[in-house]
């Protein structure tokens, strides 16, 4: 079984439980923190996928890092896994968390690229944008690109609008080709 369906075998019970308990929004800063830190520390990602490393050190090594710090239901997830010798897919774990937390939400994930970072007010155009043609709330991420040189692509889902100069000088050349 991939690691993405067996993380979204736990994922979802732990939103569920998470939404029952009141508790939602706690588990999914814990789960944000978690995720971030395990992209930020390679060392930390490479001990939870470890087969050298016993289990039992790998939960006190979570518990070093984590007892206290996140929720008692958020870690008795990485104590679940670890017991169960499912350490490795902790992190995809996290992220399908975060995945099933927006949905239930009506968040949405688009990616807008531009050749300069974008300024608040437009920011906040890009997520109305977004929230027209999706109905739902944007969780808006930037992404730079100089070779873009002018217009955005916008993505959001499996959608893509391209508005780049590239494009529409790629549609410019293809209409010439066609009609010469």
């Amino acid at each position: 079984m991939s690691d993405s369906r067996v993380a979204k075998r736990y994922a979802k019970p732990l939103l569920e439980l998470a939404d029952e308990q009141g508790k939602l929004d706690v588990v999914k800063q814990d789960m944000e923190m978690f995720v971030s830190l395990c992209e930020e520390s390679k060392d930390l990602s490479s001990m939870l996928k470890s087969p050298i490393i016993s289990h039992l050190k790998k939960l006190s090594i979570l518990e070093v890092i984590f007892k206290g710090k996140v929720d008692d239901l958020t870690f008795s997830i990485f104590e679940i896994l670890v017991k169960k010798n499912r350490e490795a897919v902790l992190y995809q774990v996290g992220k399908s968390f975060l995945e099933l937390y927006n949905h239930l939400k009506g968040i949405v994930k688009a990616t807008v690229t531009t050749a300069v970072a974008l300024d608040a007010a437009t920011v906040e155009e890009f997520k109305k944008l977004v929230k027209e043609i999706s109905k739902q709330d944007a969780m808006l991420e930037q992404d730079v690109d100089p070779s873009v040189i002018g217009g955005f692509k916008l993505k959001i889902a499996d959608k893509q609008i391209d508005e780049t100069i590239q494009s529409k000088l790629k549609d410019l050349k293809l209409k010439f080709t066609t009609n010469a």
